[in-house]
């Protein structure tokens, strides 16, 4: 729930900079730096919009599942190992 919070927070602060920003920077004026500079600067608040918007909707939430799983199993292994490890002490010292 935080995560989700705090996506919408990072979505709204990128769409209210490119709000304010879009009608103060110079586009339409020729290919000058500051044009360029206005697009690409569009560009990038597009970008975070889209990734924060992809993050809200939750597109890859089967590739979190299975991510998680394989966590999962790799504690579980590394578990068994150190009981494993620890066993084999406990019959050495015996």
């Amino acid at each position: 729930m935080v995560r989700c919070k705090r996506t919408m927070v990072y979505f709204l602060i990128a769409a209210g900079m490119l709000i304010y920003a879009v009608p103060r920077l110079p586009i339409g004026e020729g290919w000058t730096m500051e044009t360029i500079f206005g697009v690409s600067w569009i560009c990038m608040a597009l970008l975070i919009i889209a990734a924060q918007l992809h993050e809200l909707f939750g597109v890859d939430e089967k590739t979190e599942q299975e991510i998680r799983a394989i966590k999962r199993y790799k504690y579980w292994r590394l578990q068994r190992r150190f009981i494993e490890a620890q066993a084999k002490r406990d019959r050495s010292a015996s």
